[in-house]
């Protein structure tokens, strides 16, 4: 039986991880979107809230590397839609 693996060892944690706090410009899917991330609570939370600029879309979600090994927590969306905009985007 294989082990699912935990979302601590995945590349989404390492590339979320390796996001500067603050806002940051970037590219998704050939659209400009301004990207907030916060670490908080020394590192037990992991907040992403990114706007299309001149656009609707929203991602939005919450990370807590320190439970289950790794549980994220979109904000009125599906985990695919976090995971792929981090594992996707590139900072301008």
């Amino acid at each position: 039986m294989a082990r699912i693996q935990a979302m601590n060892e995945t590349k989404f944690y390492t590339k979320l991880l390796a996001l500067p706090d603050g806002a940051n410009d970037v590219m998704y899917l050939g659209k400009r979107y301004l990207l907030r991330k916060e670490t908080l609570l020394e590192g037990k939370l992991l907040k992403v809230y990114a706007e299309e600029l001149g656009g609707n879309d929203v991602v939005s979600g919450n990370y807590y590397p320190s439970m289950k090994d790794g549980l994220l927590k979109p904000c009125e969306m599906s985990d695919k839609k976090v995971i792929d905009f981090i594992l996707n985007i590139y900072i301008l």
